[in-house]
């Protein structure tokens, strides 16, 4: 796969460090980890309903930009040499018939128990932030430490097959004079959720209180700065909780898969 080759042997060399760290015990929130290398989401589906999301993030791509599809039993990517997506994710969600059941660090036994489970990874906004910073935009989360906030939203996904939900934003805030650089900046990476779907009035997105994400960490907004909303990759989390799906794994949100593809294969993708 030529994207691989366009990394730096010293980038490669971080993002492989980044995934032993996480096979070794490392569980926080992987935003600014190897910077300059792709992350992804993941989503594992029994076969029986791999081709609905397939379709589901075919009529979906800003939400559910697909970087990669595993067959069945599969733990192996394309995307990074030798790594194995059922340890090298900080952190698991369990679900079952739509609910949230348990969050692991190790997803080895269950892959076992399940040899049907069909992988999507699934492309991040945290490929655009890396260029974000180098223009001297804050990415807040990565600042104080914490993850970035998430938001279900009021507006529905084109349904496929079984499969249907909320779109799920991310948010970053961004000073007023800078959100047409951030926009220009994200725009360049439309196979990673692209440029924002919104800028500022949450409540237009069906957000009450932006200070409580349905999923990750809330992030001060300080004067002068305004509520950008990105499409994001949790997506399909919402519509396995909508649709019930029997079983499934996710990523944890904002907890991602590090690869060895630099940021800037997708530019323009």
């Amino acid at each position: 796969m030529t994207i691989l080759m366009k990394a730096s042997q010293q980038a490669i060399i971080a993002a492989r460090e980044a995934r032993l760290a996480i096979r070794n015990g490392f569980d926080k929130p992987t935003a600014g980890m190897a910077p300059g290398m792709t992350q992804a989401n993941m989503i594992c589906l029994p076969r029986e309903w791999a081709f609905d999301f397939l379709l589901y993030a075919q009529r979906n791509p800003q939400s559910c930009p697909v970087l990669d599809v595993i067959e069945a039993g599969g733990h192996q990517t394309v995307l990074a040499e030798g790594a194995d997506l059922r340890t090298d994710i900080p952190r698991y969600r369990i679900w079952q018939h739509g609910k949230l059941t348990d969050e692991i660090t190790d997803a080895r036994a269950l892959w076992q128990q399940h040899p049907d489970l069909v992988t999507f990874l699934i492309g991040c906004s945290f490929t655009f932030e890396t260029p974000l910073r180098e223009a001297g935009i804050d990415v807040r989360h990565i600042t104080d430490g914490s993850n970035v906030p998430m938001y279900k939203t009021n507006r529905l996904c084109r349904p496929a097959g079984r499969l249907e939900g909320e779109l799920v934003v991310s948010m970053r805030p961004i000073p007023a004079d800078r959100v047409a650089d951030a926009v220009m900046i994200s725009g360049r990476f439309p196979a990673v959720h692209g440029a924002p779907i919104h800028v500022g009035e949450p409540h237009l997105l069906g957000i009450s209180d932006i200070s409580c994400p349905d999923f990750g960490d809330p992030v001060r907004i300080e004067p002068g700065e305004i509520p950008v909303f990105w499409a994001c990759g949790v997506t399909p989390q919402a519509a396995v909780m909508k649709s019930g799906v029997p079983f499934a794994i996710s990523h944890a949100p904002g907890h991602m898969f590090i690869t060895d593809v630099p940021d800037a294969a997708w530019q323009g993708a």
